[in-house]
């Protein structure tokens, strides 16, 4: 293939862009300009002329204010700098609210809907000039794992904005099984690059790409937008974990889907960090993972329950009616037992301190388990906290064989849920809190 034959494309700004201003017609002023427009060529709109012509400007003395009023969700914080999730389902900085080239008391927000707007230019641009093309509207993005900003394209209409190239072969022969290229912002990249970020260049073509316009493809660049269920990243630190300590829900429905022993084992080294006294290591976790195991040990622990039920003087209909609502650790795919032991531990010779001193032990395993609790949430997977193999410790102790010195505080099953937990009720910390 000679220098001449091999694929290549050509971009470049178009001058004699007015101001643009409320109520303008982006599609006849770029017209205006003479763009000399072609079928199959894209069009590459900064967000700002959009918001601009959309008259999106807002008095605002206050640009926090506009961006708490354009927030749906905090993604993460840090000092002064959000980035958030907007009213357009997009993640970025300050939810896009821009205070720059506007004038001062003043912001500017982002398109209300950018695919709109995008199929508006287009459509105008086919009256104008009687040209197909396509048409992105960009915006400045940083990213992660990154540093640095790019444009990216947040509005489309007529470009096909992902190539999705799953099924396919790379030039060995390799399948290509992850491949979904992000067409529409390599595009909105190629175009910052000769727009610039203050050269009031705010409009860009690519020529000599028109396999990537495509007149049928309603998509829009909204199709680029990751949903919450494939975004591994989708909070910041600080907020991942206010999340998953708020979201850790006690489930008792579970699936068949095995369990992950890997993700316990993570989320037994998340519960081990917790604070402990005398630099001890009071907790111990015994995972059963076969099914033979669980069902030897509930088995034994029905007996056990069914046992002092009786010695309570309850009737058998009660005790059957018991042992059925109390059933949440069979329907568990995989069950740990937790357990305490008190090595390190100081003896002081009296009732008071040696109690206190158990005391101590016993919030520190308190805390291992909620760590535990809350990084299963983390991997996804649901759980319940049950506390009745308090009651039967001995029978716990000789089923699994364990030493006398392990105390079991409780059983937590584990799971895939069934179904995701209702709303929790609200309560407010205010309730909760004594200041002196």
């Amino acid at each position: 293939m000679s220098a001449a034959d091999a694929p290549s494309y050509r971009v470049w700004a178009l001058p004699g862009m007015p101001e643009v201003r409320a109520g303008d017609d982006l599609a006849k002023l770029i017209a205006a300009t003479g763009p000399g427009l072609v079928d199959g060529d894209v069009l590459l709109v900064t967000s700002k002329i959009v918001s601009k012509a959309e008259g999106r400007i807002v008095e605002a003395t206050d640009r926090e204010a506009a961006i708490d009023a354009e927030t749906v969700r905090v993604v993460a914080r840090r000092g002064p700098l959000r980035i958030v999730e907007n009213r357009q389902g997009l993640v970025m900085a300050a939810a896009g609210v821009d205070a720059s080239n506007t004038p001062a008391g003043t912001v500017l927000l982002l398109p209300e809907d950018p695919d709109a707007s995008a199929r508006t230019i287009r459509e105008g641009l086919r009256a104008a000039l009687g040209v197909e093309v396509g048409v992105l509207v960009t915006d400045t993005f940083g990213r992660p794992w990154r540093n640095g900003l790019t444009d990216v394209a947040i509005g489309a209409a007529g470009v096909r904005v992902l190539d999705d190239l799953r099924g396919g072969q790379d030039a060995y022969g390799n399948p290509l099984s992850a491949t979904v290229v992000a067409t529409a912002d390599e595009l909105a990249a190629a175009g910052d690059l000769v727009k610039g970020k203050a050269d009031g260049l705010p409009v860009a073509v690519v020529r000599g790409l028109g396999h990537v316009v495509d007149a049928g493809d309603e998509q829009g660049a909204r199709a680029m937008v990751r949903v919450a269920a494939d975004d591994m990243f989708r909070l910041g630190t600080s907020e991942a974990v206010r999340e998953a300590v708020t979201q850790r829900r006690t489930v008792r429905e579970f699936t068949d889907e095995p369990v992950d022993p890997g993700a316990v084992r993570r989320a037994v080294a998340a519960a081990v960090t917790a604070p402990a006294p005398h630099h001890t290591t009071p907790w111990r976790f015994v995972l059963l993972e076969s099914a033979e195991s669980r069902t030897r040990l509930l088995d034994a622990m029905r007996n056990a329950w069914i046992a002092d039920l009786r010695h309570d003087g309850k009737s058998e209909e009660s005790i059957a009616k018991r042992v059925r609502r109390g059933d949440v650790l069979r329907r568990a795919p995989y069950l740990v037992v937790p357990c305490m032991v008190m090595d390190g531990s100081h003896t002081y010779g009296d009732e008071r301190r040696d109690g206190a001193e158990r005391e101590m032990f016993v919030v520190a395993a308190g805390a291992g388990i909620q760590n535990f609790l809350v990084a299963l949430a983390g991997e996804r997977l649901g759980s319940a906290w049950v506390s009745s193999t308090m009651f039967c410790r001995d029978v716990v102790r000789d089923v699994l064989g364990l030493p006398s010195s392990w105390d079991p505080l409780g059983a937590v099953a584990v799971g895939q849920a069934v179904a995701a937990p209702g709303p929790r009720v609200g309560r407010s910390a205010e309730e909760f809190v004594v200041v002196r």
